[in-house]
């Protein structure tokens, strides 16, 4: 059964409120569209389909324009958007995977590893270094709690799942922190083309 790569992505223009003081407002857009653009090329490259669910018209439209499919949310929040793409999923027989889209270092590697075990008919899930849930499948529906310490909330709720932990995976983007680790990393030195001279 193919599998679609479900990568909620609630907006460019006002995520990433974390950044807000080293960053501007146009900035953390630029980053947002060009992470989401690698997340989705990396999935490309590893053979899958992806698949962006939003409710913003910018996200819609960005997408669109790439030739990606779009889901649209039923209501807010990231618990929501990822029940609605698994909706989405079913109602057209694919497995999935629900990946987020704000992974710098993320590569095809990365995610042709998440999708062995996918294929396989077992759930699988990957950890944010700060505990957070950075990718998630499940041949059964998921009780999807995204928030602080997701990973062991998520991990809880899967019968016998595959923990998959790569560099990829656990390098999410939500803090200065996370930034300048980004661009010390020998992957993630492309961010600095959207940061200006931040970390340098």
């Amino acid at each position: 059964m193919p599998i679609a790569v479900l990568i909620p992505i609630r907006s460019f223009a006002s995520g990433k409120e974390r950044l807000g003081a080293i960053l501007s407002d146009n900035q953390r857009l630029e980053l947002g569209a060009a992470m989401a653009a690698r997340t989705t090329e990396a999935v490309e490259e590893a053979g899958l389909l992806p698949a962006v669910v939003t409710g913003d018209p910018e996200v819609e439209r960005w997408a669109t324009l790439r030739g990606i499919v779009t889901i649209g949310e039923s209501g807010p929040g990231l618990n929501r958007a990822a029940n609605d793409a698994v909706d989405w999923a079913d109602s057209n027989r694919l497995q999935w995977l629900v990946l987020h889209g704000d992974l710098p270092v993320v590569s095809s590697g990365d995610i042709e590893e998440l999708a062995r075990t996918v294929g396989s008919g077992v759930a699988v899930v990957a950890p944010s270094s700060d505990g957070g849930t950075s990718a998630i499948s499940s041949p059964h529906r998921v009780d999807f709690s995204y928030g602080p310490a997701s990973f062991h909330r998520h991990l809880g709720g899967l019968n016998e799942p595959r923990i998959v932990c790569r560099t990829g995976l656990l390098h999410d983007l939500d803090s200065p922190d996370d930034l300048a680790s980004a661009l010390s990393h020998p992957d993630g030195k492309w961010v600095s083309q959207y940061v200006g001279g931040v970390g340098r």
